[in-house]
């Protein structure tokens, strides 16, 4: 099979009511499969971990749309597609080749290991902050975590980090990136969601040039200005749009899906409760089983590429990385690879990316998970979830995966 080959595309429901069934259904094809994405684009899925893994690090893989996409450059993705959000935005998680290693060199230099590591104590008191909330909630009340718990905590973190101090702003830069993650609404509000975040990002960046402060912006900013190869102020603004949206979005749902998960698998709370595995080995086991981010678009071929099982993805084809497909390959992980097993012997996941492109800001995602889940659990060791026997409703998103609501007794 190739790209000019017959196919039936599995055709991807932008609600995101069952991904995993249909991560399923796309492995069935073979660890590459033809997909229709939402707003009827048509790209490969790849399922396969070591596929995956190879592609992810092959250069003949590009995330620029506007070099090598070419459904993107003759205008057949406009404003008005599902996808545009994610395709028109000019910073590194679009780049390839030498304007990629250029700016994601120049956000390390600002985002570095010492600046996260900085961050724990920040933590620690916002976690505090938000358990004392909640046990201010009275016995047996249903509360949600995800709204009270697993958003607030990242999206503070996160905020403060690049200096966004006005609550209002705050709940606004929230709303544009729910947007973004939330696929079955119309796609002119996601359009309008982005544009309206980088007006926000540019008041922020205005006024950081006035008054820098002790934040990543800031920083980031003092790198735009002297770098000898700078950030334009597009790709500059377009950085920040990466950072506040990618960086709480992930998290939000890592912690959505540990405190689900180990609410649903009392046997593997009772390990962790014995010291006989880590609240390491559930972070893992959750980013594995249960990836933040499911579906992440998109790539491109640079060029055809042999993937060596049957499928020729031809050059300008798009490539839809399923991170949460790969997760639970079973060629990993065996014929329970879609089971929650703290004591699985391996983890291997793709959860944050892999290569040139893994996720800057993973060190910083493990850091807020493994403060919240322990301090969460010891401070309500009777809590239990309050859920329907189906579950909470997942996300209405083909890329996000978490719970729209985690309804919970607390005591």
């Amino acid at each position: 099979m190739d790209g000019s080959a017959e196919f039936t595309p599995v055709v991807i429901d932008p609600t995101g009511r069952d991904l995993h069934g249909e991560a399923e259904r796309i492995r069935a094809q073979g660890p590459a499969a033809r997909v229709e994405l939402p707003g009827g684009v048509p790209a490969w899925a790849v399922s396969g971990q070591a596929l995956l893994r190879d592609l992810l690090t092959d250069p003949r893989v590009s995330k620029d749309a506007y070099q090598h996409w070419p459904a993107w450059r003759n205008g057949e993705i406009t404003p008005d597609s599902p996808l545009f959000a994610w395709v028109a935005v000019r910073n590194m998680f679009t780049a390839y080749g030498p304007d990629h290693r250029r700016l994601r060199g120049l956000v390390s230099s600002a985002f570095t290991a010492r600046r996260t590591a900085e961050l724990r104590p920040r933590v620690e008191v916002i976690v505090a902050e938000l358990l004392a909330g909640l046990a201010r909630v009275p016995a047996g009340e249903v509360v949600d975590l995800r709204e009270h718990y697993a958003y607030p905590l990242p999206i503070r973190v996160i905020c403060d980090l690049f200096g966004v101090a006005d609550e209002d702003t705050r709940q606004e830069i929230r709303r544009c990136v729910d947007a973004f993650f939330h696929t079955s609404v119309a796609p002119h509000e996601v359009a309008t969601a982005l544009s309206r975040l980088q007006a926000i990002l540019r008041d922020l960046v205005t006024d950081k040039r006035r008054t820098p402060g002790d934040d990543l912006s800031s920083a980031l900013i003092a790198v735009r200005d002297e770098a000898e190869s700078p950030l334009s102020e597009d790709e500059l603004v377009d950085t920040l749009v990466l950072f506040l949206s990618a960086g709480h979005e992930t998290t939000v749902n890592l912690l959505d899906n540990a405190i689900h998960a180990l609410l649903t698998h009392p046997d593997q709370l009772a390990l962790v409760r014995a010291g006989e595995a880590t609240w390491e080995k559930v972070v893992e086991e959750t980013l594995r089983s249960r990836s933040p981010i499911t579906n992440l678009p998109l790539r491109y071929a640079v060029e055809d590429i042999d993937t060596g099982h049957g499928v020729t993805i031809r050059a300008g084809e798009a490539i839809l990385a399923c991170y949460g497909a790969a997760g639970r390959d079973p060629d990993v992980h065996g014929p329970d690879a879609a089971a929650f097993d703290l004591t699985r012997r391996t983890t291997d996941h793709l959860a944050f990316g892999y290569g040139a492109h893994h996720c800057l800001g993973a060190p910083l995602a493990r850091l807020e998970a493994l403060i919240a889940l322990p301090a969460l659990f010891a401070g309500f060791p009777a809590m239990t979830l309050a859920t329907p026997p189906d579950g909470p409703p997942p996300l209405e998103s083909f890329i996000a995966n978490g719970h729209s609501t985690l309804p919970v007794r607390l005591r």
